[in-house]
């Protein structure tokens, strides 16, 4: 007997939901045990209960080694919890939100049909890019869509995708746009909030339009915020109903007398500060580049026009390295390639304004030099942390005026910020003013531009709230204007009007506080003034005609060194306050169109109207046909377009097409006879006027009976015989040529014609010559030939 051998029974091989099922439920578990677990011991990514494709994106990315911010968020962020993160620039804030963003979504099986799931929040287009290009990078093993929704892009294009994206990257604004917008957009899905630069999203300049996308996200979600400066403000956790949020990066809370101050600035990090008078700024800038051609710079500047400016006239000078400018005023697409050109260019000057100041990552940046002062000690971090970053060297470069110095180095000293003084050597200066002027002198353009950056910088200083660090009426303004290269100092009109009005407010209070009676102040104020007094007697003595040619204008006069230009005429007080017109929209044609089309107005129609006053139909426009109107009395009944019924009327409608097309062309044939019969009737009544002229011998002509006279002439029978009545025609062809002749000679000439057709009457000889010789014979041989006849006669 044969052995049974004993087979192993077939397992059923698992299947990929299962394998994805016990990875989740591994990974949930896990979430329990950080609460725990020692999260500072970890020092690879690796040990945190992350996902594989995303540990494998990780590693593709170079990313093994946790940063500080990194380690104590990821954590409480994995767990669900809300979390409030502050860290220094440089830190690596970005991966320690956008990874419990994917595990997020990986945990809880989020398929792209699921909607939006998570919505990242950037105060700028640039710090939005980057975190999406990141993103790319870590999560390109996921299955989950991204989306890029930020201002200057296509807004159609964005639109027809919302409904796809399951991580949406935006900026405040363009949000709130497709939320008011676009019917495909909805957030009740939305489970993850995430601001980055926190404090300046919810800042007062985003506070209108985040209150408005917070109202529209489910109240059950996990909120993240992370920024360098993180805000503390009750009313800004309040807004975002934050429930038991984890502070990471900075005390829990700050109690009176503290003295634990979190560190905001790298130490690697550099800072240096130089006082520099006004009119030296452009001088200093510029050979702070020519003594570092060789290293990668950014030049913070406080507007856009300012940041225009210099760069076009560094462009004109020329330097040595490249140039680069970044401002808020250029489109997104030539400021992400500025930006992505910086980021590879080693050598390289970037001029740019504080859009560059927050979140953006450059590589290898040797010195930030603040040209322009900071608002406040916020952004001073902002800008100086460009440099420095991810445990590298760096240096940074305030540059401050001398009635700036004292109230921002006391503003830096309360953020335990220690800046150290430097001084300028001033044998590596180098004025390019000489050459700027020349370059302002040729180009209009950028004449205009220097205005421009003068009346933006002084605009920029008089905004400022911290009075105490900026003082507009301290600036010299002409000499500041000398260092742009202008000769003449534009006239900064907004500060005029201000200074009128605090000059009128302070009269008006003088007069209120002197003035103790009730009585008393109503006297004063319907009293006029003394000036109004002396301009009424004044405008009395001119009366007499010599205003007629007066140029009222207000004279301007220039007070001490550090005061600002007033008006020195006293007539400028009772002016009108200037009024402020808005520009005109332009009015493009898409506008009218769709204007027109909301009135239903027909645009070039002609309508023809009878005498009663009622229309005229066109008949080209009206279908005549009797299937046509049985057509039109289906059409609402079918509620759709019979084809069949639609080529039958086709067919019928070209028929009557084809009878007007007859008649249009028999009715041009008409025309086109009549008018040729007219032109032959003028041309023959032209002929017989000619034909009908005749002259006499003084060779003035008389019109005749539409007839010519032949009595003159000799009887053919008398002067021909009867068998060369060939020959008689050709003789009286040149007998009609010398007759035509004659008619047109001069009366000096028509004497002598007349005796020879006398001598012409009387020969009777017939011609002995062919026709076809004698009708080519000239006039005076004819006459020859004809005496000869009559010789040999």
């Amino acid at each position: 007997m044969k052995e049974k051998r004993a087979f192993p029974k077939k397992t059923k091989p698992i299947s990929q939901r299962d394998l994805l099922d016990s990875e989740i439920q591994s990974l949930k578990a896990q979430y329990d045990e950080l609460s725990s677990k020692d999260v500072s011991a970890i020092k690879r990514f690796s040990e945190f209960p992350l996902s594989k494709k995303t540990i494998k994106g990780l590693n593709d990315a170079k990313f093994t080694e946790p940063s500080e911010i990194q380690r104590l968020s990821i954590a409480p962020a994995l767990q669900g919890r809300d979390v409030l993160g502050a860290a220094i620039t440089g830190s690596g804030k970005t991966l320690a939100f956008l990874i419990p963003v994917l595990e997020h979504l990986y945990v809880a099986k989020w398929s792209r049909s699921d909607g939006v799931a998570a919505i990242i929040i950037s105060p700028t287009r640039e710090l939005a890019y980057q975190i999406f290009e990141t993103l790319k990078k870590v999560g390109k093993h996921h299955d989950f869509s991204a989306g890029l929704i930020i201002g200057g892009k296509n807004l159609k294009f964005e639109r027809s995708r919302m409904d796809q994206c399951n991580i949406l990257i935006c900026t405040p604004g363009r949000l709130l746009q497709h939320m008011d917008e676009n019917p495909l957009f909805n957030a009740s899905t939305m489970e993850v909030l995430v601001l980055d630069e926190a404090d300046r999203c919810l800042d007062m300049g985003f506070e209108q339009t985040l209150n408005a996308i917070i109202e529209n996200f489910p109240p059950d979600r996990q909120t993240l915020l992370f920024s360098a400066t993180q805000t503390s403000s009750v009313k800004d956790l309040a807004r975002l109903n934050l429930k038991n949020p984890v502070f990471v990066g900075q005390p829990q809370a700050k109690q009176e007398g503290s003295s634990v101050i979190p560190k905001v600035v790298p130490d690697l990090l550099q800072q240096n500060y130089v006082v520099v008078s006004l009119e030296d700024k452009i001088t200093m800038l510029w050979s702070f580049i020519k003594n570092h051609l060789k290293q990668k710079i950014i030049v913070f500047l406080s507007s856009c026009k300012q940041v225009k400016f210099i760069f076009e006239i560094f462009c004109k000078l020329r330097p040595g390295t490249s140039l680069l400018a970044l401002y808020g005023t250029l489109h997104q697409d030539r400021r992400i390639a500025i930006y992505n050109d910086f980021v590879k260019k080693s050598n390289v000057v970037l001029f740019a304004t504080d859009i560059a100041s927050r979140g953006l990552d450059f590589p290898s940046v040797n010195w930030v030099v603040q040209l322009d002062c900071p608002e406040d000690v916020t952004q001073y971090i902002h800008r100086a942390g460009r440099s420095a970053r991810n445990k590298t060297r760096g240096e940074s470069l305030l540059v401050l005026l001398p009635s700036e110095e004292e109230g921002m180095i006391e503003e830096l000293g309360k953020k335990s910020i220690s800046v150290r003084k430097i001084l300028i050597d001033p044998k590596k200066l180098f004025s390019p003013r000489a050459k700027i002027e020349a370059y302002l002198a040729q180009n209009t353009e950028l004449k205009a531009s220097a205005q421009r950056a003068f009346v933006a910088y002084i605009k920029s200083v008089f905004l400022m709230k911290n009075k105490k660090v900026f003082n507009v009426m301290s600036l010299d303004f002409d000499a500041y204007a000398k260092s742009l290269g202008l000769v003449v100092t534009p006239r900064v009109r907004f500060l005029d009007r201000y200074l009128k009005k605090q000059k009128k407010a302070n009269e008006t209070g003088t007069q209120s506080e002197s003035d103790t009676d009730d009585e008393e102040r109503t006297k004063n104020e319907n009293k006029p003034s003394n000036d109004v007094l002396f301009k009424a007697s004044e405008s009395d003595s001119d009366s007499d005609g010599d205003d007629f040619i007066k140029i009222k204008r207000a004279n301007h006069d220039i007070k001490g060194d550090n005061q600002q230009q007033t008006s020195g005429n006293d007539d400028d007080e009772e002016l009108p306050p200037p009024v402020l017109r808005k520009k005109e929209k332009l009015i493009t044609k898409a506008a009218l169109a769709k204007k027109a089309l909301k009135k239903n107005l027909k645009v070039n129609e002609k309508v023809k109207f009878d005498e009663e006053g009622h229309e005229i139909a066109d008949p080209r426009k009206q279908l005549q046909s009797e299937l046509a109107k049985e057509y039109e009395s289906k059409l609402g009944e079918m509620g759709g377009i019979d084809i069949e019924m639609a080529k039958q009327l086709l067919q019928e409608e070209d028929k009557f097409d084809k009878q007007r097309f007859r008649s249009l062309v028999k009715q041009r044939h008409k025309k086109l006879k009549e008018k040729l019969k007219k032109k032959d009737e003028e041309e023959q009544q032209g002929s017989d006027a000619d034909e009908g002229v005749d002259y006499d011998d003084d060779g003035d002509g008389d019109e005749s009976d539409n007839s010519v006279d032949l009595s003159w002439l000799p009887d053919p029978s008398k002067v021909y015989k009867n068998n060369q009545n060939a020959d008689s025609d050709a003789d009286m062809s040149s007998v009609k040529q010398t007759k035509l002749y004659r008619k047109h000679a001069r009366s000096s000439d028509t004497s002598e014609d007349s005796d020879t057709q006398e001598s012409d009457e009387d020969f009777s000889e017939p011609v002995k010559k062919k026709s076809n010789v004698t009708s080519k014979l000239t006039l005076d041989d004819a006459e020859i030939i004809a005496a000869q006849l009559l010789a040999n006669s």
